[in-house]
């Protein structure tokens, strides 16, 4: 079987080797939110760690049975929908701590792939295990939704952004939002690494591969970002939220056609 088309079989690792609840570092932005010490150590025995996803390797295929959630501990995963043409429309990039598979709870099955953009780990999370764990512990239902609505929140922002910015507009408000959800997790809201490939990132912002290289090479000689392979540097943050339509900022640099 091709990786490219099957989920990776999610192994068990040994306990002894896992990252804990209670000692990692992304808990506070995941599920274990407030939760009391007793509450932790059952959610803590109900999550599935597996080895490794390699890269291209995938979580989880649309159309298969929704059972679980998952959340990312490292790397980064892409989602995306596939047509009946075969066409593949990008929906996401998720990055460690987010939750993956949230929208297969409208329906019985995932409407989505998911599929690693680099080494990923992950905590699975059972369907069956977990709505019974939130009938018991309302503040884990509660981070749930809060979770689900931030999904939403950034799928509509997304949404807006494609149907009223320019291509410009576009990037700058893509790389902001890497930038802000990077700083979230304790890094560096300037230098930072992209997982996904320009093909990928065309794909998602609705445009021309060709018109992504161009943006982000006129970017760099504008000194709003510098590059060096999958690195990159924003050296102009207010220029770049003026250009993005942020509303505190005053944009002084000339925009171009898409």
């Amino acid at each position: 079987m091709s990786k490219d088309t099957q989920p990776v079989p999610f192994l068990a690792t040994s306990k002894n080797s896992q990252t804990h609840c209670s000692t990692c570092s992304l808990s506070s932005l995941c599920l274990p939110i407030a939760l009391e010490k007793a509450d932790l150590d059952t959610l803590d025995s109900m999550i599935k760690r597996g080895r490794p996803i390699q890269k291209g390797e995938l979580l989880f295929k649309q159309g298969d049975a929704f059972n679980a959630i998952f959340a990312i501990r490292t790397g980064a995963i892409k989602t995306y929908t596939v047509a009946a043409s075969g066409e593949e429309q990008i929906t996401g990039f998720h990055l460690a701590s987010e939750l993956v598979g949230l929208s297969g709870y409208s329906q019985e099955t995932y409407p989505l792939s998911a599929k690693a953009l680099e080494t990923t780990t992950v905590c699975e999370l059972p369907l069956d295990q977990l709505e019974a764990m939130c009938d018991e512990i309302p503040g884990l239902r509660k981070q749930i939704m809060r979770n689900m609505s931030g999904e939403i929140r950034q799928d509509q922002q997304m949404m807006l952004q494609l149907s009223k910015k320019s291509a410009d507009e576009r990037m700058a408000y893509f790389l902001l939002d890497l930038s802000s959800r990077f700083e979230r997790r304790g890094f560096s809201a300037k230098a930072f690494r992209l997982a996904m490939s320009r093909v990928d990132i065309s794909n998602y912002l609705g445009l021309a591969v060709e018109t992504v290289s161009r943006i982000l090479t006129r970017f760099q000689k504008q000194e709003l970002i510098a590059t060096q392979s999958k690195e990159i540097t924003l050296l102009n943050l207010p220029e770049l939220n003026a250009l993005a339509g942020h509303p505190d900022a005053q944009p002084t640099c000339q925009q171009h056609p898409n």
